[in-house]
Formats: C-alpha cells, structure tokens, sequence
C-alpha cells in the first residue's frame, strides 16, 4: 500500500465592517437557508490573505484588507479545512457574483440579533469568535529555495 496525498479542501472567508459597524454578509444559492461571511476555496500555490481578498471581490465587488486571522475550523463531514479573516472595508459597491450569490449586503449584526441572520451553527460561531476577536494569529506567505518571506499579517 502506498503513500497517499491527502484530500483536503481549503477555504477562506472574511469577516468585513464597513465604517458603521455593519458586516458583509452573503446568502450563496447553495445555502439560501443562512447568511454567511463571504469567501470559497483556496486555488492550488494561492495565499491565503491573497484569496481571501480574491474570494471577497468575485462574490460581491467589495476590495477588503486582511489584517490577521480569527479562527481555523474543520468540517470533517466534507473535509474542509477553513480559516476565517478580520479584513477592513477599503472600496467598492456591492455587486453580486449571481451565479454564485444569491444576496449580499452589510448587516448590523450583533451576538443578540445574530440568529435572525446566521441560522446555521457552525457559521454563527466562526462570526461570533470573528466579531469577538482581539488577538490575532500570524500568518506568513513563505517562498523557498531561496527562502524568502513574502508577506506577513500580525498585530499591529
């Protein structure tokens, strides 16, 4: 028997505030039945920060700015490994992907109201730890042979 690679899909998402506190949120086709924050898989050699932005502008033409991650979630039903960003609002109007998403606007939403909009329970969790967090975990963007650092989010 032989080594085999393993079969995980990586995905990002971004928790995103506009200057009035509210968050992007999208109801995707496939799941119309919840809001979520906006993101998707990871394409093969793509950073993480560079496809969470990428993943953001496709589904609803808002440019954000990562600044550090919130939280790494695992779907073993799927097996979808998934890592969820703050990110600032830079520019742009909503303008939806309707392929993809079925809506999308900046929601004021907070751990009280929450459940009027994010009906399923792993994604409340990953947007309560986001709207939550303080901390953030570093993430480096690495080249090797030479190594070289490509990009890094931490603290500030």
């Amino acid at each position: 028997m032989g080594y085999e690679h393993p079969k995980h899909i990586v995905a990002v998402s971004a928790y995103v505030t506009n200057e009035n506190g509210e968050v992007l949120l999208v109801k995707t086709h496939s799941r119309s039945d919840t809001w979520e924050c906006p993101g998707g898989q990871v394409e093969v050699g793509e950073p993480l920060d560079d496809a969470v932005c990428r993943e953001v502008l496709e589904e609803t033409g808002i440019v954000i700015c990562p600044v550090g991650i919130t939280g790494i979630y695992y779907n073993a039903t799927s097996h979808i490994l998934s890592i969820v960003f703050k990110a600032e609002y830079v520019s742009g109007t909503i303008n939806m992907q309707p392929e993809e998403i079925q809506e999308a606007m900046f929601i004021k939403i907070n751990e009280l109201n929450i459940e009027q909009y994010i009906t399923r329970p792993h994604m409340k969790s990953r947007t309560i730890d986001a709207m939550n967090s303080k901390n953030f975990i570093p993430y480096e963007t690495w080249e090797v042979r030479p190594y070289q650092l490509l990009g890094r989010l931490e603290e500030k």
